[in-house]
């Protein structure tokens, strides 16, 4: 039975053997200073490239910073020029400059330094809004020389009256 057990696995015959050479290794003995050179000369171009890298990323940070500064300050100026547009600064105009200068020598030509709006009115021959900015004009220009008070007798009336040097 043996024989047979053997026949069965032999069956196949013996193994074909394929020509091929067998292989050599190459073996290669470097001490480690001759591998760290080997190992650094191949590291040199990519630490030049990284170098270059790193100076490039340095350029264009410094490009975005004076670019998000200039934006900054685009935005700065545009928000002024908005606030002078929503809210103008309004200069009294020759008109009411001219006016306030007739009330300043019509008061100081009274007696008493005094004048009721009414009478200003009629002086100046303007209508209430237009002697009010008049009067404004006055005393923005000339600050702490004029002042205004009720008239005494009519509580409804206003006197402009010019206070002594």
């Amino acid at each position: 039975m043996d024989k047979v057990a053997s026949a069965n696995i032999n069956t196949f015959g013996p193994s074909p053997k394929a020509d091929v050479p067998p292989e050599e290794e190459s073996v290669f003995v470097l001490t480690s200073s001759q591998l760290q050179e080997l190992i650094s000369r191949a590291i040199q171009p990519l630490q030049e490239e990284m170098a270059a890298l790193h100076s490039r990323l340095a350029e264009l940070e410094s490009l975005q910073e004076s670019e998000i500064s200039r934006v900054c300050c685009d935005i700065a100026y545009d928000r002024q020029r908005l606030a002078r547009l929503e809210n103008p600064i309004k200069r009294p105009g020759k008109t009411e400059t001219a006016r306030a200068e007739k009330i300043e020598k019509y008061l100081a030509s009274r007696p008493d330094h005094r004048a009721t709006f009414e009478t200003l009115k009629g002086h100046l021959g303007i209508d209430n809004v237009l002697l009010n900015q008049a009067i404004k004009t006055l005393m923005d220009c000339s600050s702490g020389q004029y002042g205004i008070t009720r008239t005494p007798g009519d509580k409804r009336k206003r006197t402009l009256f010019m206070l002594p040097k």
